[in-house]
């Protein structure tokens, strides 16, 4: 069965992000090998000094290379995240800065780097609760994955997002995140 790695990146309890992830994740499920990060569950420390001269002198800890690893060698990403600060929760930026490591997600030459995951396909799930859509100049996570997908080697990305949560009824949430369910499923099948 070919692998999935998904970042989970909702934080907080009752995520609209989340409800949409869990029934991708779910029907995703029978087609991959599923393994799961959830970012609340880890307190990966911000990339300091005291790290970079770590790497540098070739230490980094076993727990996050077998993680970069892992994302590494998915044959799919998914990550699920919402929208804070213009981007995605900060935690997620973290975690992505401790798996950029040399020689296992990407790796360089003497002009230039290249990823070494495999993924060929990567799906950002997402909601947002400002009427901001994806390529909107406010929106700047995207375009960090985008960037971050082309350090890694990774693969097409697929987006999937709710927007103007905060601004609709209860009845209209729950219509966005309908559509949005349906909209990953129908995907899914592609996948």
């Amino acid at each position: 069965m070919k692998k999935l790695f998904y970042i989970d990146a909702c934080l907080r309890d009752g995520s609209n992000t989340k409800k949409i992830a869990d029934a991708v994740i779910s029907e995703l499920s029978k087609r991959y090998d599923i393994e799961t990060i959830r970012l609340s569950d880890h307190n990966f420390p911000v990339v300091n000094n005291d790290i970079l001269n770590d790497r540098n002198n070739g230490y980094v800890p076993e727990e996050y290379v077998e993680i970069a690893r892992k994302i590494a060698a998915a044959d799919r990403l998914v990550i699920a995240a919402p929208f804070w600060d213009m981007s995605f929760p900060s935690a997620m930026k973290v975690f992505f800065e401790n798996m950029s490591l040399f020689n296992v997600t990407f790796g360089s030459n003497e002009k230039e780097c290249y990823g070494l995951c495999k993924a060929e396909k990567v799906l950002y799930i997402t909601t947002r609760g400002m009427n901001i859509s994806t390529g909107d100049e406010l929106e700047q996570a995207t375009p960090y994955i985008k960037a971050l997908s082309k350090l890694w080697g990774l693969g097409e990305l697929f987006i999937i997002s709710a927007q103007n949560m905060d601004y609709s009824t209860e009845e209209e949430k729950c219509d966005k995140i309908k559509k949005a369910i349906d909209e990953g499923l129908r995907l899914c099948e592609e996948f």
